[in-house]
Formats: C-alpha cells, structure tokens, sequence
C-alpha cells in the first residue's frame, strides 16, 4: 500500500536525522533559544495541498542563523470522488521534499530561498493519479524591524516573490480539487510579519501573512491566501551544545476563490484551523524538528474536501 510506504520512508528520514543529534547533552537553567525556535513561520500551502501553492511546508527561520537544510512535508486530505457522489471518499496525499537556506546580507536583512519537489497521489474509483516534479521557487527578503535591548521582544518582516517554475496541468482544474498542481503557473507575491516574545525557557511566537496570486497564462488565476499562527515553546533541556524544545499551537489557513477567465468559481474559497504539536533539538551545528497537525475545523471547497492530517520532519546545518 502507498501510505505503508510513505510511512516507511518517513520512518527512513527520521532515523538518518536521529544520526546527527543523538548525542545531545543536558540540562541549563536559562538559555538563549532563538536559534532553536519555530521552523513553521509560515505554512504557505494551498488549501487541499502545497502543490498550486508555494511549494513549502513552512517559511522558515525568520529568526534562525544562516542555513541550509532539507524538509519532508506530508498532508492528508478526503475529498468527493466528483459532483454527483455525497461522501467524501477520495484520499488524497500530497508530499513534498524541499530544500532551503537563509543567508544574511547585513545584521538586518537576509535572504531566504526554498525549492521544492513534490510527489502526490489521489486514489480515484478509477485507479490511482500520480503526479511529480518540481515545485515553484520561494524567494524572500527579511528585515529585523525591532529587537529590544532585553531581547524579550522581536519584529521581523518579509517581502517575497514565488516564480513560476512548476508544471501547471489545465486538465487538472476539473476535479474536486483544483490544486492537485505541481504550481500554480503565476508569478505571486508574498508579505509576512513575525513577533517573537522570549523569556529564559518560554517563548511566544505569532506570525501572520498574506499572499497575493495572479492570473496565469492559461487564465486561471488561484485566491489569495491568508495565514496566521501562534505557537509557545518551552525549553526542555539545552547546554552550549545542544538544545531540545517542545512546542504546541494553532494555526488558521483563509483562502479567497479561484478564478477562471476573471469569473469566480464555486466551491473553491475556505477556511481551516489546525492544532499542532511538535518538537525542536539541535546539536552543534545541527538542528532537527517535526510536528503533527490535526485539524481542529475544516471547510474546504464548500465542504466537498476535509482536511485530515499534517506530518513534517527537518534537518539543518548551520552555515
């Protein structure tokens, strides 16, 4: 079955990672944990999939040192088989593996770059769909707006652009599920803002973002996408060389309708609220974190997709 190998070649990339970090040490009182804090900064996924979106599980480490790093990122949707059956009974999995890194330019602004591949499935009365490739590319710039003397409070702010250069299927917008895409075929336009409160052990971090789409060339043109978050972290353990975090919070997603030919199409707005819980470690230059999300409300597509579950695992190395 497709989903016992998904979940044994998830079991592969946890045990590798687990390779880097098992040496982690112990315990100190109070330390700084920026470095260890929210690989989630910003879930920019479409609705029912990363696919027609900005092909990242996460915008990642507006606070974190220069990096590079790797990212699996799984989600799980139900979905009507088509227009005339009630029940959703379609499964749809969509997978992505991508690579990013963030480079600092000055003290203030850095640069931050992800590229993904994606392989996702739907399993239809008719037999299996499957579709893979690569995804649209992220690029971001991010600026240190405030960072208090007492480093207890931070502002950052982004400005970014996805280009184009996953493959749009014209076929595929048939289906219950418009963003079964490897991209969405359009240039679109990113802003983001992140505040961070930190006190020895315990952190808050709230992010919001707004992403603008536009018509691509097929004049199909996917809705613009709201997202917001909030997550506390609390520091198990950590000493000068390694660190391990627990982390718990909500996250909303809110997407305008897609548009074809400048007419909006029904069934294509929603909304949907995850609760997540995950963890953080970091080992020298090492740094390794997963999180589960499970949909506390969910009304996709006018309620023909559920969202269902959201899996993501890391590893980075510091630069």
């Amino acid at each position: 079955m497709n989903i016992t190998i998904n979940f044994k070649r998830i079991i592969f990339i946890i045990s590798l990672a687990f390779s880097f970090v098992c040496q982690a040490a112990i315990i100190n009182d109070s330390i700084d944990i920026s470095d260890d804090i929210n690989r989630n900064i910003l879930d920019d996924c479409d609705a029912c999939g990363c696919a027609a979106g900005n092909g990242s599980s996460g915008f990642e480490s507006l606070l974190n040192p220069q990096f590079i790093g790797i990212k699996y990122f799984a989600q799980h949707y139900r979905a009507k088989e088509n227009l005339f059956v009630k029940d959703l009974t379609q499964d749809q999995y969509f997978n992505t593996m991508q690579i990013w890194g963030k480079i600092p330019l000055t003290e203030k602004l850095s640069v931050y770059a992800s590229l993904p591949f994606h392989f996702h499935e739907k399993k239809t009365m008719q037999g299996d769909i499957n579709i893979n490739g690569i995804g649209d590319l992220n690029l971001m710039g991010i600026y240190r707006i405030i960072n208090s003397k007492d480093n207890f409070h931070q502002l950052n702010g982004g400005l970014g652009i996805k280009v184009p250069l996953g493959k749009f299927d014209e076929k595929g917008i048939s289906g219950v599920n418009p963003s079964f895409q490897l991209g969405t075929g359009s240039w679109d336009y990113q802003a983001v803002l992140n505040y961070k409160f930190q006190k020895n052990k315990l952190a808050l971090l709230i992010n919001t973002d707004y992403t603008v789409k536009t018509e691509n060339k097929k004049h199909y043109h996917f809705g613009n996408q709201w997202n917001y978050a909030a997550t506390g972290f609390y520091q198990i353990t950590g000493n000068e060389k390694a660190i391990l975090s627990a982390k718990a919070g909500l996250q909303g997603e809110v997407y305008d309708k897609n548009r074809q030919f400048n007419e909006a199409l029904p069934n294509t707005a929603g909304s949907a609220l995850y609760g997540k819980l995950g963890f953080e470690a970091s080992y020298k230059k090492f740094s390794l974190g997963g999180e589960v999300m499970l949909p506390a409300y969910s009304n996709l597509a006018g309620g023909d997709i559920e969202a269902k579950s959201r899996f993501s695992i890391f590893l980075n190395f510091g630069i």
